[in-house]
């Protein structure tokens, strides 16, 4: 058994749960909260690392998180995604996550690896679920992008990397399914470089690819690294436990004979690539001094820090190979919380200035506590609130404030988080991710004590939802449940919009994509026992003007007493075509025609009529009014008039000019075998789609086409069945753009028999 610890030693980590150490002395056990799990002021931030995995839809994020927290000893047993074995991977708690094999909401947890606590967040690939990766980013002090060896930077990828500079968040990336056919890292690498504009450089060379991926040579250390026998078998006894031990050590060589060269190569990219982002090595290298190891890591490291250089690294997390070196890359080149600079707002009362202030990551209590509410969950008992402390100490039974609504609240419980499990702590410190229990808020309230009550973080980006359905409870007894679900979704996820159509008299719920929304209605009736109806998608059309128009309008209304007059001269102009979901207010007047106190008046009034556009009944957007000139009288001018004389300038420039209908377009990205080529370009051309470019990939090809999101509806169902099943896609909001002659006659045409104001023709078909 001596050779069971070293094997264990050998792993960098100590005995699984319930693993005797030596046997027939003292049972030794990992126990966490004898390690405090970043709950006690002892452990230094240097021993914190705050980290995301992120990562286009199938790229291995949750099996990467599952095979960590295994290497790490968290977990005992590794499970699929897919929970083909009637388990499922412990990151995908909700049953609906198991049954799809995709990852929904977010998940926390908490591991140690080499004496370092790890808080992971895993996060959904699909495009519909995107906030969820920019709440975890928001938060996080540095992530793991994951890409596909066989398909390279994808769709979603790109989305990552935008959120990820939005945050100015740091990370590594890990190629990983190096074992799939078709692997090519290289093409990866180069897509970084083309697609993202990273500075980008192998720290490891893969042994083989494919069927033959057998390890990888580490071109740092200058050493081969190969990861033996297979883990995931289920242990019942001491003996197979044993073997399972002995086969999980990673055993280190000489770089293969055949790789040398290549090895020397590619090391020297390396420190090219990392020489042109950092200066200390950039003078090595003009001096033509070899770097050692030491100064390596730490150039890299500080690359890395800077965002200026992005290290790859490569494995299979699936065949269990290339995590533990990960692993020690996320402890060596990402931050921990003291090196991340976070920044909260001062709003003050009498000033409108915003005053930033840097938070102190220093693990005590020596400053007063702030914390960002991330993320919000229904638990088993009651609401759950993620917070992020950025500064001060958080204990049990404290009362801190909400500074939007200014509401104070007392911490009955706090605990961590590992996926749908908790643990009880007493108290968190700058750095740590924590859950709080029967906490009334919002997601991105930040929460403070009394004296810092004037505080914010800066909030987290919310994207516009891009589609809308009418949904209501297929029961009408069903009513209570379904209000009582949609308010705790609408809470949980500021993408899930809801609103009650007053001329319809429908539920209208909006959100991210068609998957986003069918997620939502299976979770109603899996959940609430509400089974819901859903009406085909309504898209977000908007309306704008094709050319500038003048106006030149007068409100005047005379009753008994004191009446209504105003006057408004200007002209509505249609704001560049990148600004179609813009309404903007200039106010160009000179003198006192109209006093300065009315003006808000006329842009509310204009604001107003953009509610509800002419043509179809659409919002108008892509305008620009500008307040030229005007009239008042002494007595009868007031705030109203100029609202109904803002509101009638609108109308009456409408009337005067051509008025379209703007649709949004999507970019399309159509990943499918090279023999349905002919039907999938057939399939985008027959749904009004431009296609804009396309990419070979072994035996599959990509097609890249900006799409109208009315036409995309039922678009899987159709690439599916043309495709044998093999084809996938995805969509992201690209613009606003005009639509086509016969779909404007048509959506007009609705509009007015809805209205009233056009016969309904006989024979035609409801919907």
């Amino acid at each position: 058994m001596r050779l069971l610890g070293a094997a264990a030693a050998a792993l960098g980590r100590g005995p699984l749960p319930g693993v005797p150490a030596v046997l027939g002395r003292q049972r030794k056990q990992v126990n966490w909260k004898a390690h405090c799990w970043c709950s006690s002021g002892v452990i230094p931030n240097e021993k914190i690392r705050n980290i995301g995995i992120s990562a286009h839809i199938d790229s291995g994020k949750t099996t990467l998180t599952e095979r960590v927290l295994f290497y790490t000893g968290r977990i005992a047993q590794m499970h699929e995604v897919k929970g083909k074995d009637g388990v499922g991977a412990v990151m995908d708690s909700m049953e609906l996550e198991r049954q799809r094999g995709i990852t929904i909401q977010s998940a926390a947890t908490y591991t140690m690896w080499r004496d370092v606590n790890i808080n992971i967040i895993d996060t959904p690939g699909h495009v519909d679920f995107t906030i969820e990766v920019e709440r975890a980013l928001r938060v996080l002090d540095g992530a793991i992008l994951v890409l596909c060896a066989v398909g390279g930077v994808q769709c979603q990828t790109m989305t990552v990397n935008r959120q990820m500079k939005r945050y100015n968040v740091p990370f590594l990336t890990f190629i990983n399914k190096l074992d799939r056919m078709g692997s090519n890292p290289a093409r990866a690498l180069q897509q970084m470089r083309s697609k993202l504009n990273h500075n980008a450089a192998f720290v490891q060379i893969p042994i083989g690819l494919e069927g033959n991926f057998q390890g990888i040579v580490d071109l740092i250390e200058e050493r081969a690294i190969y990861f033996d026998g297979d883990f995931g078998q289920c242990l019942r006894d001491l003996l197979s436990l044993l073997v399972c031990f002995l086969s999980q050590i990673v055993r280190y060589g000489e770089i293969p004979a055949e790789l040398r060269a290549a090895a020397a190569d590619h090391r020297q990219e390396l420190i090219e690539c990392v020489a042109n982002s950092d200066e200390q090595l950039g003078e090595m290298f003009l001096e033509e001094k070899v770097p050692s190891v030491c100064d390596l890591k730490l150039a890299i490291r500080r690359a890395t820090l800077n965002r200026s250089f992005t290290p790859v690294f490569l494995g299979s997390a699936l065949k269990n190979k290339g995590v533990q070196p990960l692993l020690d890359a996320v402890l060596e080149y990402l931050p921990n919380p003291s090196e991340v600079q976070n920044y909260a707002i001062f709003n003050q009362d009498d000033s409108k200035e915003k005053t930033k202030i840097l938070m102190n990551s220093t693990r005590d209590n020596s400053h007063p506590f702030v914390g960002l509410a991330f993320k919000l969950e229904a638990g088993r008992f009651g609401q759950l609130t993620y917070v992020r402390n950025y500064q001060g100490e958080l204990k049990k039974g404290d009362t801190i404030y909400n500074t939007r609504t200014g509401k104070k609240v007392r911490v009955q419980r706090l605990v961590r988080m590992h996926a749908d499990m908790m643990e009880d702590v007493e108290e968190v410190y700058a750095g740590d991710i924590c859950a709080l229990f029967g906490i009334d808020c919002a997601s991105g309230d930040t929460f403070t004590k009394k004296d810092n009550s004037g505080l914010s973080m800066e909030s987290i980006h919310v994207p516009d939802p891009v589609i809308s359905v009418a949904m209501r409870p297929s029961n009408k007894n069903d009513q209570d449940k379904f209000s009582k679900g949609i308010g705790r979704f609408t809470r949980e996820d500021p993408t899930f919009k809801v609103h009650f159509d007053p001329e319809s008299k429908e539920t209208i719920v909006s959100g991210m994509g068609e998957l986003h929304l069918e997620i939502y209605a299976q979770r109603m009736e899996r959940e609430y026992g509400c089974p819901c109806i859903t009406g085909k998608p309504k898209v977000a059309f908007r309306e704008t003007i094709t050319a500038p128009v003048p106006f030149e309008f007068t409100h005047k209304r005379q009753s008994g007493g004191a009446g209504q007059f105003g006057k408004v001269i200007g002209v509505l102009e249609p704001l560049d075509p990148e600004d179609y979901t813009k309404l903007e207010f200039v106010d160009a007047t000179f003198g006192t025609n109209i006093p300065k106190q009315f003006v808000p008046a006329v842009e509310k009034g204009f604001l107003d009529a953009c509610e509800k556009g002419p043509l179809s009944g659409h919002k108008l957007s892509g305008l620009r009014f500008v307040l030229q000139d005007g009239a008042h009288h002494m007595v009868d001018s007031n705030e109203i008039s100029f609202i109904r004389a803002g509101e009638g300038a609108l109308k009456q420039a409408l009337a005067n000019t051509n008025v379209c209908i703007l649709e949004p377009i999507m970019s399309v990205e159509v990943v499918a075998p090279n023999e349905f080529q002919g039907p999938v370009i057939a399939g985008i051309n027959r749904r009004h789609g431009v296609i804009k470019g396309q990419d070979g990939i072994e035996d599959y090809f990509i097609l890249y086409a900006d799409v109208p999101l009315n036409d995309m509806f039922g678009y899987s169902t159709e690439l599916r069945s043309c495709t044998e099943g093999k084809g996938e896609y995805t969509m992201e909001y690209c613009r606003y753009q005009p639509c086509l002659p016969s779909i404007q006659e048509d959506l007009t045409n609705k509009y007015l028999e809805a209205t009233g104001q056009l016969p309904v023709k006989k024979g035609k078909a409801k919907n």
